[in-house]
């Protein structure tokens, strides 16, 4: 899944640059003198961008520049946005493990979330268990989403994770510290019939 929404990131990614460049490109050709494209929609280079009968085409129409004015703000929202997701790692690739000889290791982020959640999925009273690294490589912080089954105790599950899971994944990739914010989700009871 994830390799197939990075394929689609850049394939979109390349399509927008594509289409900015032509028209930044057809912009500038013009501008510096050369012959506007077939499909250019302005005259010449001293063309404006809208003219007075473009510009006060819609004036008695009160609702038609508001409509315009939110929706190139939704689409700069848009832009912003995905530029955010495109530039923010939300996980961590990998983890600097100390071997004690100088050189170090390097261990897939993913591989200790995975180990990480597994055993704390394991823990009594724990109906599921995600795990996310995030931080620096040398540095990670773990955030931990535990769905608790009803009868568990939230403190004694937290006193679980933090003595065992946490501790064993810390002392596996050979970390000083591994700073966890945990949070904890109850698991309702379903509604059964009785006859």
């Amino acid at each position: 899944m994830t390799t197939v929404l990075r394929t689609v990131n850049r394939v979109l990614l390349a399509l927008a640059g594509l289409v900015l460049l032509a028209l930044g490109g057809s912009v500038l050709a013009v501008g510096f003198g050369a012959p506007a494209p077939s499909w250019w929609i302005h005259d010449g280079r001293h063309d404006v961008l809208l003219s007075d009968a473009e510009r006060t085409r819609w004036r008695e129409a009160g609702w038609w520049w508001p409509v315009v004015i939110a929706a190139l703000a939704v689409l700069l929202l848009l832009a912003l946005w995905w530029l955010v997701a495109v530039v923010r790692r939300r996980r961590l690739a990998e983890v600097l493990v100390d071997t004690g000889d100088g050189e170090g290791a390097v261990l897939r982020g993913r591989a200790l979330e995975d180990a990480f959640a597994a055993e704390a999925g394991r823990l009594d009273g724990v109906d599921r268990a995600d795990v996310r690294l995030t931080g620096r490589r040398g540095a990670p912080r773990a955030r931990v989403r535990l769905r608790l089954e009803p009868h568990v105790d939230p403190g004694t599950a937290l006193d679980a994770l933090t003595t065992g899971a946490l501790a064993r994944a810390r002392a596996s990739a050979g970390l000083d510290t591994l700073p966890t914010e945990v949070r904890l989700k109850g698991v309702g009871h379903r509604a059964e019939r009785v006859s």
